[in-house]
């Protein structure tokens, strides 16, 4: 484990800290710790940055209660620069979004690959701007009911493909399923970080359940 000591701070005594969302893997925040916020975070597990422009202290989310409970901090190679892995109880940006990062500026040749979260966002785009022709555009000016149909409807497709035992139309039915649950989430304001925390807490329990057998 590395000291604090060992961490190189900048002539104003700060550190870049990338932060992290633990769960999704998004980029959330660039921030800076001077070695009292960073002490702060680590006894408290909870993020507290150096705010440059106030010049004082700031805890995240002691005002919002967007608050950012830390999983990891690691230091880079030349130990001048923080990853900061966190569990996050809602938007990293002051503007509301999840993230800070949002405006794109370059796309290489290789394009954007794919992602559960990059599909979830589009989602949300979809559902802002309800570009027309769009399948998702009439889902959502359907609402809940269209939507909640069609997730019954993927699921029986899924259960009719898997009694089959047609792998390939498994796969397909499940794509389809998983795509209608997704305009479900974004239609009832659920977010991939929702899920996931609810995953990782089933697979504390199963864990703990497991011990207790094996005692």
């Amino acid at each position: 484990m590395l000291n604090i000591e060992e961490l190189k701070f900048d002539d104003s005594g700060l550190i870049p800290a990338i932060v992290v969302d633990a769960q999704s893997k998004e980029v959330l925040t660039l921030a800076y710790m001077n070695r009292k916020s960073l002490e702060i975070s680590i006894r408290e597990g909870r993020t507290c940055f150096w705010s440059r422009s106030r010049q004082e202290l700031w805890r995240k989310g002691e005002t919002s209660g967007n608050t950012q409970h830390i999983v990891e901090i690691i230091a880079d190679c030349d130990r001048d620069a923080l990853v900061v892995r966190v569990n996050k109880d809602g938007p990293a940006c002051h503007l509301g979004t999840d993230s800070c990062f949002n405006d794109r500026v370059f796309i290489g040749e290789e394009g954007e690959t794919f992602s559960v979260q990059g599909l979830y966002t589009l989602l949300k785009n979809r559902k802002t701007e309800l570009p027309q022709g769009s399948y998702t555009t009439y889902l959502f000016q359907k609402g809940t009911d269209k939507i909640l149909k069609k997730v019954g409807e993927e699921c029986a497709e899924v259960i009719i493909a898997g009694k089959a035992g047609d792998k390939r139309e498994t796969v397909y039915e499940i794509s389809d399923l998983m795509y209608h649950v997704m305009v479900l989430m974004v239609e009832m304001g659920i977010s991939t970080e929702d899920v996931l925390s609810e995953l990782a807490s089933r697979h504390i329990i199963d864990h703990k359940v497991k011990q207790e057998k094996m005692t």
